[in-house]
């Protein structure tokens, strides 16, 4: 089975820079040890199942809750039966396909 993540979570009540909570956010994913993606407007995370992805989501809000009042985010779920791996596949299967000479 595999689970692909894609979270955006930031506090409300902070200002308008957000990198700081985010890179937080980042530690917790990263010490879950799953594989993540960092993009300019979230973050994929792979695991096994949904609830091992929403495990890591749960720390995420207690990290945030320590000092944040208010917490917004946003999560995509894309599950499939399969292994695990497709956070690079994917990209793979996309840029295989694309005319790179194109540009």
């Amino acid at each position: 089975m595999s689970a692909l993540v894609e979270l955006a979570m930031f506090p409300t009540d902070s200002g308008e820079s957000k990198s700081a909570f985010v890179a937080r956010v980042i530690e917790v994913v990263r010490a879950s040890g799953l594989p993540y993606q960092l993009t300019a407007m979230g973050t994929i995370i792979e695991g096994e199942s949904v609830s091992e992805v929403f495990a890591v989501i749960e720390k995420a809000y207690k990290e945030l809750q320590i000092d944040c009042s208010r917490i917004y985010s946003v999560v995509k779920i894309d599950y499939r039966k399969g292994p695990v791996g497709r956070l690079e596949k994917k990209v793979a299967s996309v840029e295989a396909k694309l005319d790179l000479n194109f540009c």
